[in-house]
């Protein structure tokens, strides 16, 4: 048995939660395991003259060895919780952790694709209609920075001026439409969805990419057939819909650095949410969407549809 005094009043603490709360007993053990780093950072200082300041270093400290404001966010809502306590049942003044917040954790970079890998990914054959519309659905994500929900949305009366124009309208968040351009790639791929697309959509379906049961394919669908695809040609990192839209926003960015640009095209209402990709070095390569997108570019002597 421990001779620190405020180890008592913890397991007071401690029985509180997991006998009148009546939390789970792996939120009773966080709570625990919270306040007695406190106590560790804080050896000898009595409860009762513990202050701010001793929860700014103890937050302080915890954070320069590592942990991230959501894990010290925890922590300070279990200290919170027992001075919370300490002053309701022990008489004790003021809680020391009021008005103090966790430390922001940087916001994470979104997941891309390498060139390298996105090509490895589509360059997959496919093998019949059902493969032929993944291909397509997934020349399109990447060639045009689609959001999931817009490519499901897509009907098949949109598919010839996705041909002829190289170009499509979508509706994106805020029922905010814009228009993207369409690769040449993307192009072949919905060209060969079409010449099959019968043999699965229902006659009156007006989507251009459809289930296995003839109607407008399922957004869940479409991330596991994605997930299949990507295990198959053997990438080592779980892709999901939104990975190729951001590969899309990297790729371009990374060759034209016109920022402004992928804004339009990813169709965010503000710039500073596409400044996440200018971690990128960018290379200036070109300006154009068919000059930057690898998968825009025309191979000499070749087609574009």
């Amino acid at each position: 048995m421990s001779d620190d005094p405020r180890l008592s009043l913890l397991e007071g603490f401690v029985g509180q939660l997991s006998h009148q709360r009546r939390l789970s007993p792996t939120t009773v053990v966080s709570y625990e395991h919270s306040v007695r780093q406190l106590l560790a950072i804080n050896p000898g200082v009595d409860l009762e003259k513990l202050q701010s300041h001793h929860i700014r270093r103890a937050v302080a400290q915890l954070h320069a060895g590592g942990l991230s404001g959501r894990t010290i966010a925890r922590m300070l809502s279990a200290w919170r919780g027992f001075f919370g306590w300490l002053v309701r049942h022990h008489g004790y003044g003021a809680n020391p952790c009021t008005g103090l917040r966790a430390p922001k954790s940087p916001k994470a970079l979104p997941e891309a694709l390498s060139p390298d890998f996105a090509a490895q990914l589509l360059d997959a054959k496919p093998e019949g209609a059902g493969e032929i519309r993944d291909k397509a659905m997934f020349e399109l994500f990447y060639s045009s920075g689609l959001r999931l929900a817009e490519l499901v949305s897509i009907d098949a009366a949109d598919a010839a001026r996705m041909l002829g124009e190289a170009e499509v309208t979508v509706t994106g968040k805020g029922s905010k439409t814009r228009t993207v351009p369409v690769g040449a790639k993307a192009a072949v791929a919905i060209a060969a969805w079409l010449e099959v697309r019968n043999e699965l959509a229902r006659p009156d379906e007006p989507a251009l990419f459809v289930g296995a049961r003839g109607q407008r394919i399922n957004p869940g669908v479409v991330g596991q057939r994605l997930s299949a695809w990507a295990q198959r040609a053997g990438l080592p990192v779980h892709v999901h819909p939104h990975m190729l839209r951001h590969s899309f926003a990297t790729h371009v960015l990374q060759s034209s650095g016109d920022l402004r640009a992928v804004q339009e095209m990813l169709g965010h209402s503000s710039i500073s949410t596409t400044q996440v990709y200018t971690h990128l070095d960018f290379q200036h390569l070109a300006k154009a969407y068919d000059a930057a997108h690898p998968r825009a570019k025309k191979k000499t002597g070749g087609s574009a549809k």
